[in-house]
């Protein structure tokens, strides 16, 4: 039951199964009916489901997720498109004070089963506001789970965890990532939803990363490899909560981390990485965490995203700076 898909096929496959076996799933944003997504993500689904399911909305994201925390009170799963990850913002208040809120404001007895689904990250020459990497603001609100998956296997199987799940799940898609191919078997029991997974075995160094840029590591390490230098890459998935057991035993094996996200470097997921890291392994330490991202300024016009972007030759300066030590 195995087949090659992109990763843009393998959400849609995800989501018209998860039409298909929930009446109660819906599908809701700007585009996603009869255009199918500026990205095709839900191409189809409309036409298969009917407009009951899947419906295009105003453009206004606060409105979109509102209605989305509306729907779930009355015992919908709603998946909601935000079109781009700068257009996430007016949203903001309705994600962090409603839907991240309510299960603790009611003790529990209010669920909130939506999934915010938002297209992120760089490498797709875009205008402004369309490359953003807001993850870290969400992960510092308690109440939502941030998920990324970096292959089409996990983009299938996590959404379908998410759209599951009785938290709400912002669930970021790498869209540089879109077009990359990757068996995706429907059959396979899913790893847990956030839980890390080794993706490259090594013995020298760790670099862990997710989303976009779990690629990216695996050819720094293959790169390394022709100098002899064994890399473990380490796919986390799950932004928060954060596998630390999972990075803690790698860095056990390995003594030494690089973690690597497109975010900037400065207050972001690396940081609390790094942190917990240097608490947990800080005798079996051999480096200092090192992180590789994003410069603190704002995303670049399109022609300069690739000196703003984190490279194969960043990424490898790091493993070079940790291994020196």
């Amino acid at each position: 039951m195995a087949e090659k898909m992109a990763m843009a096929k393998a959400i849609n496959e995800s989501l018209r199964r998860a039409l298909d076996a929930d009446p109660k799933v819906l599908i809701m944003g700007e585009d996603v009916g009869r255009l199918g997504g500026v990205f095709r993500v839900t191409d189809g689904l409309q036409k298969d489901f009917g407009e009951s399911r899947v419906f295009d909305t105003p453009l206004a994201e606060s409105g979109i997720v509102g209605t989305a925390i509306g729907l779930a009170l009355r015992g919908y799963r709603p998946v909601v498109e935000i079109q781009f990850d700068g257009f996430v913002f007016p949203a903001y208040d309705q994600i962090v004070t409603q839907l991240a809120k309510m299960h603790a404001r009611s003790l529990g007895k209010v669920k909130l089963p939506v999934v915010v689904r938002i297209p992120y990250g760089g490498g797709i020459g875009a205008v402004e506001h369309h490359s953003e990497s807001p993850e870290a603001l969400f992960a510092h609100v308690a109440g939502l789970k941030i998920v990324s998956p970096s292959n089409a296997s996990d983009a299938y199987w996590m959404m379908q965890q998410a759209i599951q799940s009785d938290d709400p799940v912002i669930y970021f898609e790498p869209k540089r990532r879109y077009w990359d191919k990757a068996e995706v078997d429907f059959e396979a029991i899913p790893a847990p939803l956030h839980r890390a997974q080794v993706v490259r075995e090594g013995t020298d160094l760790t670099l862990a990363a997710y989303g976009p840029m779990v690629k990216l590591c695996l050819e720094a390490a293959t790169a390394a490899a022709e100098e002899g230098k064994s890399l473990e890459v380490l796919d986390l998935r799950t932004v928060s909560p954060l596998d630390f057991d999972s990075i803690q035993a790698s860095v056990e094996k390995t003594r030494r981390l690089v973690v690597v996200h497109e975010a900037p470097v400065f207050f972001g997921s690396g940081a609390e990485i790094s942190a917990r890291i240097t608490e947990r392994c800080f005798y079996h330490l051999e480096a200092p965490v090192l992180r590789v991202g994003g410069y603190h300024a704002p995303y670049p016009p399109a022609r300069l995203e690739e000196a703003y972007l984190p490279d194969l030759d960043r990424v490898l300066d790091a493993v070079d700076r940790s291994l020196a030590y």
